[in-house]
């Protein structure tokens, strides 16, 4: 049943790829439509967490952010199905790092580096970073995909350019064999995922709602000795953005405990602040704002 659903859709997603790109975006309006004012897929989600993000906005604010974030939404996921068939130099064109140094930067850092990223703007996209002289071998930590046929195409739309998909139970055990093989890789972890209960270990403000907050990214960075950096992407227009790698520290081990978590909430706070339509308001992030706090919980 699952290789019926998948050559089914299969298809239609590589027609939808190929499209020349104003075309493609006229799909994806279309889409937009039918999500939004059809389907009406997790309104009241969204609907709830822009309401705890942003409590001083007016309705009509969060009424224009929402119908732009569902635009943003159709065109991201959208844009994912373009990889399939996009070439190095159309994705060159959209998606641009801005400054050559940030690669040059971390090539020549002698160490496996870890890059934080959140659910904003475009986070799919982050695979041309293969295109811009990266030396490191590119690795990409995801959650796989009960279906085993669409878990192989996110695998190949994302390893496209060599990004090697690392899946998040077996991300310990990979960074340990890379090490011990002498191995540096640059590692792309979504960083603002929710913890899960057993994990709740630190709580902190985000967006101005008290939640527990993943730290699977710090531990990693210290436990291996990892510089971290923080993916800064912004949308400059419709289909076309520009990243920077922001340092957050090249010494782990020497900074105080939450000082990476804290950081690259803040930064990544600051982004949703300035256009909050690029974030993914879909994203269950304030679900346990009202679960009980352990004991043993650092809370800041």
């Amino acid at each position: 049943m699952q290789g019926f659903v998948f050559w089914l859709v299969y298809p239609l997603l590589w027609l939808i790829s190929i499209l020349p790109f104003r075309l493609f975006y006229f799909f994806s309006d279309l889409i937009y439509i039918l999500v939004y004012y059809i389907i009406g897929y997790r309104k009241k989600t969204v609907e709830k967490n822009l309401k705890l993000a942003f409590p001083e906005k007016s309705e009509s604010e969060l009424i224009s952010i929402k119908k732009k974030f569902y635009h943003h939404m159709c065109d991201m996921f959208l844009e994912m199905i373009k990889t399939l068939t996009i070439s190095e130099a159309e994705l060159k064109k959209h998606f641009v790092f801005i400054n050559p140094k940030d690669i040059k930067t971390v090539n020549n850092l002698g160490k496996g580096v870890l890059v934080m990223c959140g659910h904003y703007a475009s986070y799919e996209w982050m695979i041309s970073m293969e295109l811009y002289g990266l030396k490191l071998k590119g690795h990409g930590i995801y959650k796989r995909i009960r279906n085993k046929y669409f878990d192989k195409l996110v695998k190949d739309i994302r390893g496209k350019f060599k990004t090697e998909m690392i899946e998040s139970h077996r991300v310990v055990s990979t960074i340990a064999r890379h090490q011990k093989n002498g191995l540096n890789g640059i590692y792309g972890m979504i960083a603002d995922q929710t913890p899960k209960r057993a994990n709740y270990k630190f709580w902190t403000d985000f967006m101005g709602v008290k939640v527990p907050f993943f730290t699977g990214s710090e531990k990693l960075a210290k436990d291996f000795d990892m510089p971290v950096y923080y993916l800064e992407v912004e949308k400059v227009k419709r289909g076309f953005y520009e990243a920077r790698l922001k340092k957050i520290t090249n010494n782990p081990q020497s900074e105080p405990d939450f000082f990476i978590t804290t950081s690259f909430r803040d930064r990544l706070e600051a982004q949703i602040k300035a256009h909050p339509e690029y974030y993914l308001w879909t994203h269950k992030r304030f679900k346990h704002r009202n679960a009980p706090i352990p004991e043993n919980a650092v809370v800041r």
